[in-house]
């Protein structure tokens, strides 16, 4: 029971970690049309960020908040600077820039903080365990991702389904053309949306650093599941990526965690071992295909919200 409860809150704090970067990832591709490979760039740099300014401040709360600052900064200079020149053209134009912007960005965190990874230590408040249920405990600061994550969740659905920003980004993610047409800045609402998925990624980047270490191209083997949940969810729906990445990380988590003892009936303890997180990205993968035969444009397509 304690490794069931376990193993399904590490899969919804990971899920919700994955909301965050497909969240942003999705309304840049559905608003903008825009393929952005360099998106788990800008998810590492908010860990590294984060790791940098912890340690200028001493402060893990104090660095985390100047990190995703710096993160949107980072990602409204680089769509006014460098991508705002892709948007109309073709879908490998954006591949080919984005792919060149994450070879940068590694270089570029290779040149200022070097090859070795760095560590994001964490409060002692945030470190020890909290009952949850009687006899059960979790670590406080996984139980802090998972609330963090909802909120800003909440925030973001209500930004979207409550504001005229929101109303333009809905509207943008069913009809670009349409927004034009109505003498919307369009290059306004481009940055802004970039902004904020550049700051969405910062954040799942700074508060998984603590868990893993921030080394360059972390955000690499991410993304690929990012692009899977926005596929699953459908393009420039942030109802879609959520429900995805919770799909997704329960998937993932708990196919880590119990297709080994699966697996040994019939395998060897360290085939079975190596075979597990196979299976699992396999049964991800399953499931997108499945959805892409059934359904093309996803769960929640965003015309349909």
């Amino acid at each position: 029971m304690l490794l069931v409860v376990e193993q399904f809150l590490n899969g919804l704090q990971f899920g919700l970690l994955l909301f965050l970067l497909a969240a942003g990832l999705t309304l840049v591709f559905g608003i903008m049309d825009l393929v952005n490979l360099a998106h788990g760039s800008l998810y590492m740099m908010g860990a590294y960020f984060a790791a940098t300014f912890a340690a200028w401040t001493g402060s893990f709360l104090l660095g985390a908040l100047l990190a995703l600052g710096a993160t949107l900064v980072l990602g409204i200079v680089l769509e006014m600077s460098a991508l705002r020149h892709l948007y109309g053209r073709d879908h490998l134009d954006h591949v080919l820039a984005t792919f060149g912007l994450i070879l940068f960005f590694n270089e570029a965190v290779r040149l200022i903080w070097g090859p070795a990874g760095l560590a994001l230590p964490l409060p002692a408040w945030l470190t020890v365990p909290v009952p949850i249920l009687p006899g059960i405990h979790y670590p406080a600061y996984r139980l802090a991702i998972i609330v963090v994550a909802l909120l800003v969740a909440l925030l973001l659905y209500l930004g979207v389904m409550r504001t005229r920003i929101g109303m333009l980004i809905r509207a943008g993610a069913s009809n670009r053309e349409m927004i034009g047409a109505l003498g919307i800045n369009i290059k306004l609402l481009y940055t802004l949306v970039f902004g904020l998925g550049a700051a969405l990624a910062g954040l799942a980047g700074l508060m998984q650093a603590p868990i893993l270490t921030v080394q360059i191209g972390m955000g690499e083997n991410i993304l690929i599941l990012a692009f899977v949940i926005i596929v699953i969810g459908g393009i420039g729906s942030i109802r879609g990526a959520f429900l995805a990445a919770i799909f997704v990380g329960m998937i993932d988590t708990l196919g880590r965690a119990f297709l080994p003892n699966l697996l040994r009936q019939v395998l060897s303890g360290a085939a079975a071992s190596t075979a597990a997180p196979a299976l699992s990205s396999m049964l991800i993968y399953l499931l997108m295909a499945i959805v892409l035969v059934v359904r093309p444009e996803g769960l929640f397509p965003a015309n349909r919200r």
